[in-house]
């Protein structure tokens, strides 16, 4: 579909009283990404996933970035709010409750981005392979808002500090979290979700109901 300013695709739910999952791809994915994930993650979720609007040697993002670790903060905040605009629309048009954000690299980050400035818009969030996309004062209020935060020990594409800094900062904010380093690098594993079911199976909805 590529009404409500986003290419993107809806899928309704199967299951009552499962949240709804907002799928955010990494470099390169696209709105069909990370829908066999979410089937395996929360079986049964309305399925919301929009395809990333900036263009990086043809590969979509959600925002620029300068370089690898190096983000546009200027692109970033419009594109945050663009994207914010979106899932309230989506929400009245597809009547679907505030959904999970479910984020892998750079929509983990704009999922972060969220997250920090529209925190309304997310019953929580999982971010895979995400870090700090920016410094922000004064914190938002996250206070109960379940988050699940699964790095790699091994990623080269996010330092230890980035992801450390984005925990402490949720931390500082008031959220539920839930960090893990598993002993892997930017590639997703059978454990990311394995874990990422389990939490949204235990902490997420017991914290959304």
């Amino acid at each position: 579909m590529t009404d409500l300013g986003f290419i993107h695709r809806f899928i309704p739910a199967t299951q009552p009283g499962k949240p709804p999952l907002l799928l955010l791809h990494g470099t390169g994915g696209d709105e069909n990404d990370l829908v066999p994930l979410a089937a395996q993650l929360s079986p049964g979720s309305a399925l919301l996933s929009p395809r990333g609007k900036v263009l990086e040697n043809g590969m979509p993002r959600f925002f620029r970035r300068l370089a690898e670790g190096v983000f546009d903060l200027a692109d970033l905040k419009v594109r945050t709010a663009e994207l914010a605009d979106f899932i309230a629309a989506a929400r009245k048009a597809y009547g679907i409750d505030a959904p999970v954000a479910v984020g892998f690299s750079n929509g983990a980050n704009i999922a972060a981005a969220l997250l920090l400035t529209r925190p309304q818009l997310l019953h929580g969030a999982v971010l895979l392979r995400a870090m700090l996309p920016f410094e922000l004062e004064p914190l938002p209020d996250l206070a109960g808002k379940p988050v699940l935060l699964l790095s790699g020990s091994n990623d080269t594409m996010i330092s230890a500090a980035g992801r450390e800094r984005l925990a402490a900062v949720l931390q500082a904010a008031g959220a539920y979290l839930v960090y893990k380093v598993l002993p892997t690098g930017h590639n997703l594993t059978q454990n990311d979700l394995n874990l990422a079911a389990q939490w949204l199976k235990e902490f997420g909805l017991e914290h959304l109901t």
